[in-house]
């Protein structure tokens, strides 16, 4: 259906609204930031245990969110869903630890009936809710309000703007309880190893190839010598460092070039030797740097150290875990 279409117009200014409510809705929480919010701040800073969430629904949903971001970025936290809580996970909070409810309307009885129990166990309480004057909010030690929110449902009943108020408020206290703690790269690193930000904060000397890993071949080398090193080093990488007399990397040399020879018939494995096709042009990496790593490995390499690198990060993709972890594939 065509966008110039009255129906596609039509659905089009319907979901800009939602968006420009929800929007709104989010601005004004600046507004409603002040003591609370800071004393929120203070309660999670001084938690010795676990920031522990509920919620049910919608809001516990939020919740999930709210507490594997504050887990991601330095403060211990896990999701406690209040209908198994109350019967027999409430051993999982202690006296050390924080319980953080969220509800909007603060009146959730689940999500109440945490807090009676909860201090008895010794916790303090934190709650996100659109009520002040709610259940929740008076038996709370602090309160985050999110104020009242009119939601982008037709019906005005849907979680929606109110959903996204929360994730905003949730967000806004994790990441200054972020920076308080002087949380860096290196610290986010340890707790997001994998996915693409994984590979963003991986270090140097996490990706490349050491020692007996490495695929190390002299120049001049006969071809076969030179595929018998590719295919005897742990981890099959498929190239060879070929390196002079001094040590020093003269290029690489893979299983494409190999096949290429064969491809145009100028040389067999048995004539000839390794002469790297590939000269070296670039200065090694710092071993403790974090770095974005490439795609693939680079068609030129400029150290053994560098080409350790190339060759590593190659098998990660490849076969999706380190080259240090596993043998020579039969």
């Amino acid at each position: 259906m065509p966008a110039s279409d009255p129906k596609s117009k039509q659905r089009l200014s319907r979901a800009a609204e939602v968006i420009r409510l929800e929007a709104t809705t989010i601005a004004g929480l600046e507004a409603r930031l002040g003591d609370g919010f800071l004393r929120a701040v203070d309660m999670v800073l001084g938690c010795e245990g676990l920031v522990v969430v509920a919620g049910v629904g919608k809001a516990g949903l939020v919740g999930q969110k709210i507490s594997a971001t504050l887990a991601s970025t330095g403060t211990p936290s896990l999701f406690l869903h209040p209908t198994e809580a109350l019967h027999g996970d409430l051993g999982r909070i202690r006296a050390r630890d924080l319980l953080f409810l969220v509800s909007n309307s603060g009146e959730s009885g689940e999500t109440s009936a945490l807090i009676g129990p909860a201090r008895k166990l010794g916790a303090r309480i934190l709650s996100m809710t659109g009520t002040t004057a709610s259940t929740l909010a008076r038996l709370s030690d602090c309160v985050l309000d999110i104020g009242p929110v009119e939601e982008a449902c037709p019906m005005k009943l849907a979680p929606t703007a109110s959903t996204s108020a929360m994730l905003a408020l949730g967000d806004a206290l994790a990441m200054v309880v972020l920076q308080e703690r002087s949380f860096g790269r290196e610290d986010y690193a340890l707790f997001h190893p994998a996915g693409s930000l994984g590979r963003k904060l991986m270090r140097v000397s996490e990706v490349m190839r050491k020692g007996e890993q490495l695929p190390i071949a002299k120049s001049g080398a006969s071809l076969r010598d030179v595929v018998l090193v590719m295919n005897r080093t742990p981890g099959r990488p498929g190239a060879a460092l070929v390196v002079d007399a001094h040590g020093k990397l003269a290029g690489i040399f893979t299983h494409g070039d190999l096949a290429r020879l064969l491809e145009d018939g100028s040389r067999t494995p048995r004539r000839g030797g390794a002469t790297p096709p590939r000269r070296a042009s670039h200065r090694p990496d710092p071993g403790d740097r974090c770095r974005t790593p490439p795609r693939r490995a680079p068609r030129r390499a400029g150290s053994p150290r560098r080409a350790a690198l190339a060759l590593g990060f190659a098998w990660r993709r490849k076969h999706n875990e380190s080259p240090t972890t596993r043998g020579s594939r039969k």
